[in-house]
This record gives structure tokens, sequence and C-alpha cells, in this order.
């Protein structure tokens, strides 16, 4: 597909990202059913990592550069079934899992790491399908308690390497708003169970979640599967201790033994045992601790429960499934489930995958303070319509993800790399540390056109690009197209 880069020494320290980005896109290709759509979508890719601003697809087409007429062709491409959103999620998890952190992939007991969470973004087009009323819980006093947007639940999976832990996203999907059938009886949790499901993963993983997922019916499909969950559980939660054997009486035998209201336990401290915190940024921090298997009633079965009671940040009750864990990993496994919310704040703030602004023109209109469109009494057209629309967001999202992952990819094995084109100034920056997304995109911005310039007339990617450059907002352009002139 590309052609041998045949580049002096100081060429390639240059374009050493880009190098490894373009490399890394190739497992991509599969997805795509043409290779325009593989090349607008490596255009696409290259946008989210380079815009500077988050205003929509305006600010693609400002990042590269690009002729007026690419904004119509990008909005088709969120919309064109010609990548469907099924296979290039599986793409990439293959790529994540074989190919960028194959070796950095954290594991307990042999399984992979994977984090879930809930994500609600403001949205405030009025002809914009699944856009309801939503209520916050964050206790952030920045965040409105209710807002109109799109609910969205996310899987991403945990890799660690040069001292760094950082949550890689997978994939994201809304999964409210919409109401297809009076039939449909799922809640949010079946939805999750069902894309974690739907991933192709091909062996057992450890699910780490907060405690709106420590529901039995969740659990209970992650364990038909082979997978387990280890997450927190609410302060009014109750367990049950194993049945006493009743050997004289008749009847079916007991199948739960005392009820025990779980945060009674903490009023049992010589239970607790004390030991330095297993989370990932606590320094000298002594917690303390208490185990035991209960059972838990969504279940029916035993599980570990582990009361923890840190000195700074409360007290706090996790669940676990897998018997087989100390309380210890219980705790720290538990506390990287926090990087899936810094990978929320990098999607939001740096790669911009929820800055999507696409409406539906023949759309009724919504009122502020709706909750779920019900579309089971909608024309065919009507319905086919929306369902174009939801797949252009979900599109979108998950676009915007491999481009976050990416971003990872590259902090976390061209360091010094990223470094050295970095070009700018953080205070805080520690160049012995793989660096954030958004030290990686200003690394990125900074050779773009030198990538364009330097790479051989016959890269199928330069060739694509130059009749869609604007000669106005490119300054490399003469050069690209003397380059393809000889």
């Amino acid at each position: 597909m590309s052609s041998p880069f045949a580049l002096s020494f100081s060429q390639r320290r240059v374009l050493i990202l880009w190098l490894g980005w373009w490399k890394a896109i190739q497992s991509l290709r599969p997805a795509c059913r043409r290779l325009s759509t593989f090349l607008w979508l490596a255009t696409v890719l290259a946008a989210l990592g380079l815009r500077p601003d988050l205003a929509g697809v305006t600010s693609l087409v400002r990042s590269l550069g690009l002729l007026d007429a690419c904004y119509p062709c990008l909005l088709h491409f969120f919309h064109s079934n010609a990548l469907p959103l099924a296979e290039l999620t599986g793409c990439w998890l293959r790529a994540v899992r074989e190919v960028l952190f194959a070796r950095r992939i954290v594991r307990v007991q042999g399984r992979p790491v994977v984090l879930v969470d809930g994500l609600k973004r403001p949205k405030e087009g009025r002809k914009m399908p699944a856009v309801k009323s939503l209520h916050q819980e964050s206790e952030c006093n920045a965040k409105a308690p209710f807002i109109m947007g799109h609910s969205c639940q996310s899987v991403a999976l945990l890799v660690q390497a040069a001292g760094v832990c950082l949550g890689v996203p997978i994939a994201s999907r809304i999964h409210e708003g919409l109401v297809w059938s009076n039939r449909d009886r799922r809640t949010l949790l079946d939805k999750l169970g069902l894309l974690l499901l739907e991933l192709a993963w091909n062996e057992a993983v450890t699910v780490v979640a907060d405690a709106y997922y420590a529901a039995g019916r969740f659990a209970r499909r992650l364990l038909d599967q082979g997978h387990h969950l280890i997450s927190r559980v609410r302060s009014n939660a109750v367990a049950y201790a194993k049945p006493r054997r009743r050997r004289s009486k008749r009847g079916r035998p007991r199948l739960y033994g005392k009820k025990l209201k779980l945060k009674h336990r903490f009023q049992l401290q010589e239970r607790f045992q004390a030991a330095p915190s297993p989370v990932y940024d606590d320094r000298q921090i002594t917690l303390r601790y208490s185990t035991e298997d209960l059972i838990w009633r969504p279940l029916q079965q035993l599980v570990r429960f582990v009361w923890v009671i840190h000195p700074t940040r409360g007290r706090l009750i996790l669940l676990s499934t897998d018997l087989s864990l100390s309380a210890l990993e219980i705790i720290r496994l538990y506390g990287w489930r926090f990087k899936i919310e810094m990978g929320f704040k990098q999607a939001i703030h740096t790669v911009g995958a929820y800055a999507y602004h696409f409406w539906m023109r023949a759309m009724t209109p919504i009122r502020r303070g709706s909750g779920n469109q019900h579309l089971h009494r909608k024309t065919q057209t009507y319905r086919q319509a929306v369902q174009r629309k939801l797949a252009a967001y979900e599109r979108h999202i998950q676009i915007g993800l491999i481009a976050q992952g990416l971003l990872q990819y590259l902090a976390l094995t061209f360091r010094c790399a990223v470094w050295s084109n970095f070009s700018s100034y953080v205070r805080t920056a520690k160049t012995h540390l793989p660096p954030s997304e958004w030290v990686v995109t200003l690394a990125l911005r900074h050779t773009w056109h030198d990538f364009l310039r330097f790479s051989p007339p016959g890269f199928i990617l330069k060739k694509f690009l130059a009749s869609k450059l604007d000669p106005r907002r490119c300054k490399n352009l003469q050069r690209i197209e003397m380059d393809l002139a000889a």
C-alpha cells in the first residue's frame, strides 16, 4: 500500500512519530470496504490528532488545510456504510491486543483488565436523535445537575509501560435516548453487557467498574462467559453468611444464613488489618482493610467483600467475583478504575471524540427536559434516518477513540521523539516519563508538514491529499506538487 521511506537519518528522526503512526493504522485497512474509505479514515485520524480546536467537522478541515469542498465529503464519510462500525471496532481491538500494546496489557490471574464506565455529554441540538434530559450524579460543582445530551457507555483496556498505566479506549456507544420497540425491556446494564460480549476478547477478562454496575444481572452475564467483576458496592448493600446445616429437620436446606448489613462491619475494628496502600499514586500511606467471603443474593453464590478505610479518601466496600484474589490485589485493581476517567478527559478536551454536531433535518424537534424518543410508531423511512444519524454519531466517537489510542501508543513507544519534537513549554514536564496525549498532539502538529514534504512521491496518502489541500492554508503545498510532478 505504501512505498518504502528512503529517508536520511535527520529526516527519519523528525518523522519517526508519523512513520510509527502510519504503520499502526495499517491494521485498520480490513475494516474499510474500499481503498478510498481507508484513505479518508487516515485523513480523519490525522486531523483528530492535529486540530487545535474542537469546532466539529470544520476544525478537521482547518487542521489539515483542506479545501472547502472537503467539508461535505467528510460529512458523507461519517454517515457512510462503507466503514462498518462493528468491523472497525473489531480491527481496533485486535490491533491493541496483538500489535500496539501486546506486551503491555495488565493481567490478573492471566486475564486482561477491562475498565467500564458511563459518560454523559451535553448536546443542545433540537434535531439530534437520542438527546434527552440527563441527571449527572457527579460531585464536581462545575457540572450542572441536569443537562440535555447523549448518554454513552465506554470500554477501555488497561495497559502499563515505563511506570505509567493508561486506559486505552476500545469502544463507546450511545445507550439511552431512543426506544425502538415498546417490548424492549433492556436496561443500561444489559446493553453494556451485550457490548462487552460482542467484542472479540477470545479469552476471559476481569471487568472493573463503579458501584452502578454492581448488579446481579450484569455480573451473571459476565460469569456465564467466564469473565469476572470487581466493583464497589453501595453503602446500604447486604449479604448473607453461609447457612448452617440442619441434620434432624425435614425440608429443603437453607440457601442463606444470617443477613448482614455490610456497612456495620466497619464497627468491628478488631478484624481490620493495616497495610501500605497499593493504589498507584499513594505514597507512604497506610490503610486498613478487612475481607470476608459472603453470599451475595443477586448472584446466589459466594463473592469476596473487602472493607477499606483510607486515611484521606474515606471508606468504601469492594466486591470481587473471583475468590482467588487477595484483598490488596482487589484494592489495587479498583484504584486503576479511575484511569478511564482520565481517558474521558483526554477524549473530550484533547481529541474531541464527542465533539460532533450532526443534525437531522427531517426530525421532529425536541423540547428541553424531554425524555426518550419513542420510534415504534414512526414510519420506516423516519426510523432508517434516525439509525443513519445514530450510526454517524457512534462512528465519530469510535474514530475519535482510535485517534486517542494512537496518541497513547506514540507516547509509550516514542517517548524521546515526542519530547524532542514538542517545541513548547510545560511547567510540570517530566521528560523521563511518557507524555500526555496533549503533548503528543503538539509534537505531531510541529512535524506534519515535514511528513508530507519528506515522504516519497509514491506515498499513497501524500498523493491522496495533494488534490485536497488548499494553497492558502498549507504552506508546503508547492513543494508537495513539485515532488508529485517529478
